[in-house]
């Protein structure tokens, strides 16, 4: 008896080990680590897609990165599955120039930018001759002299397109003065010029409020401006980075970027097609 007893708690152990271990490999096969480059410091948004997508099976690890460029250039290179910072003027311009295989493949929020002082409370206190900076990124120069013209303070020729420069400015009643710099050093430069054209993230990062502390913004719906989600061409239809843009595009997600962001970033879903056709 005891005999039979000792093989029963045998089997039963063996049995229960046995689930265990189908319990641990169900769990190995069913998470997948998907590394996310942004940039910018807050991961805010990101972190919440982060907590749906592990309902999903899926870690997402997200890598902060300073500047426009490295997020990419990894990209290309394999070191990142996805990134998400850039609008689709600027990734067209950057892919184009650099000769990279990535590709859009789903739409975010648009940003808008904005014109901001310390030493002015509107732009019709900008003095004549005000120094104005604006970042040197190509997309991003135009997008900002396109701010300057909505605004009213300068007017650019029929060329300048999305990609303008100084040069294209053919009326200027202020004589206002554009000094290109790095991005992310715009925020700082407002200590010692008249204003600066700071690109949203990066403001939220300087501590600024993109809804309340502009004397000028962007219009909120120019096409050209929604950011994307981008992945390398051969992994276009992954489905698992599908399953990301879809946790992005839910409602719950725009209710709570419109939330956290105090309508700074406006939740801009339209598809990949509508995407790169805005020109």
């Amino acid at each position: 008896m005891k005999k039979i007893t000792s093989l029963l708690l045998l089997a039963l152990l063996a049995l229960a080990l046995a689930a265990c271990g189908n319990d641990t490999e169900g769990a190995d096969d069913g998470n997948r680590t998907i590394t996310l480059g942004i940039s910018g410091s807050d991961t805010t948004i990101w972190d919440y897609i982060g907590e749906k997508a592990e309902k999903e099976g899926i870690e997402l690890e997200i890598i902060t990165f300073s500047d426009y460029v490295a997020p990419n250039i990894a990209l290309a290179e394999g070191e990142l599955d996805l990134n998400a910072f850039q609008t689709i003027s600027y990734f067209d311009e950057f892919v184009e120039e650099h000769n990279l295989d990535i590709v859009p493949i789903g739409s975010t929020v648009i940003a808008p930018m904005g014109l901001y002082s310390d030493k002015y409370e509107s732009i019709d206190d900008l003095p004549d001759g005000a120094q104005i900076a604006v970042p040197n990124e190509a997309t991003n120069m135009g997008r900002a002299l396109l701010l300057l013209q909505e605004a009213g303070l300068i007017t650019l020729s029929d060329d300048a397109g999305l990609t303008g420069t100084a040069d294209h400015i053919i009326d200027n009643p202020k004589n206002l003065e554009i000094v290109p710099m790095i991005s992310a050093q715009t925020p700082r430069a407002m200590a010692d010029l008249a204003a600066s054209i700071v690109n949203n993230g990066i403001a939220i990062d300087a501590g600024l409020n993109p809804t309340e502390d502009p004397i000028a913004r962007e219009n909120d719906t120019a096409t050209p401006y929604i950011n994307l989600i981008a992945a390398s061409a051969e992994n276009a239809d992954d489905e698992d980075f599908l399953k990301i843009v879809e946790l992005y595009q839910q409602e719950d997600t725009a209710e709570f970027i419109v939330d956290y962001s105090e309508g700074a970033q406006i939740p801009t879903f339209v598809t990949v097609e509508e995407l790169v056709d805005y020109q």
